[in-house]
């Protein structure tokens, strides 16, 4: 966030923050074909960006993209390749790219042990997670530190900060997204260079592992994708570095932080009370259903 001083002679008088302003600037967001994507997308388009929907599945991208009067354009995140033609194809329609959502994201669980999944399960995780965020940056952070403005937005997750039980590549993953996109914010934030990362924690998507749409909207804690755009477009236009559309995870990650031993004492009592009767984790007893 810029601060601008109105002064007379050399007494200042007083100081305001400035906030990006959303209306006209070229947005991508990418998983954006349902969820928080999709969510985003529309809540962008409603504050007047230019808003690119993208997705690994097309059909679907276009269905929002119609709903809002954006682009829709096919991108497999996965692969550094898919992410460059899609930041050439918006640069050739739009024009320069303002603000990039690195969004998509996906979760699969682990079959036994933390370390049980395969390693193309691994793999998926990091390029997905870590590296899609990479690549972007990488294609654009040389024309943005040219421009001396670009925005640059990492979805990580509440577990990057502190642990999904039953995932461990998710889990360790997310935490290098929130720790790559630090490194951004450190190291280019004065060149003009804004960086946000989002750390939601459950939101009513297809990510979250509960079959029953009623027990998603009825269970404590658990928001919707609209709630969780507003709050992510909310931080965005304040131009904040960490994203929590759920505030109390300020309070779990701070408690992390200043005991990890009890931390992870009360995680493993919290595990072993979301074992089911084999022994594995019974991801609808995190939510008590």
């Amino acid at each position: 966030m810029l601060i601008k001083c109105v002064a007379i002679g050399i007494n200042i008088i007083w100081c305001y923050n400035v906030a990006m302003n959303i209306k006209n600037k070229v947005a991508v967001v990418t998983g954006a074909a349902g969820g928080i994507g999709s969510a985003l997308c529309r809540a962008l388009s409603a504050a007047g960006a230019k808003v690119v929907v993208s997705d690994l599945d097309l059909a679907s991208a276009n269905a929002v993209a119609q709903d809002i009067g954006a682009l829709a354009v096919q991108c497999d995140v996965s692969q550094p390749q898919s992410i460059d033609a899609l930041i050439e194809k918006v640069e050739d329609e739009l024009g320069d790219i303002d603000l990039f959502v690195s969004n998509a994201g996906f979760g699969v669980g682990e079959p036994d042990t933390a370390a049980s999944a395969a390693d193309a399960v691994w793999q998926k995780n990091w390029d997905v997670h870590v590296m899609a965020h990479v690549w972007a940056a990488r294609n654009l952070l040389p024309k943005m530190i040219a421009r001396g403005d670009g925005y640059l937005v990492n979805t990580a997750s509440a577990a990057g900060l502190l642990n999904q039980i039953g995932d461990a590549a998710y889990s360790a993953t997310k935490h290098a997204a929130v720790s790559f996109a630090e490194s951004l914010a450190i190291a280019h934030n004065d060149q003009g260079i804004k960086v946000s990362v989002i750390c939601p924690q459950y939101v009513n998507t297809n990510i979250l592992a509960i079959s029953d749409e009623q027990r998603k909207q009825d269970i404590e804690g658990v928001i919707t994708p609209e709630d969780c755009a507003n709050s992510v477009l909310a931080g965005i236009e304040a131009e904040q570095f960490m994203i929590l559309p759920h505030a109390e995870v300020a309070g779990y990650y701070q408690n992390r932080a200043n005991d990890p031993q009890r931390w992870v004492s009360g995680m493993r009592r919290y595990r072993a009370a979301m074992l089911d009767d084999n022994g594995k984790v019974d991801f609808n007893k995190i939510f008590g259903v």
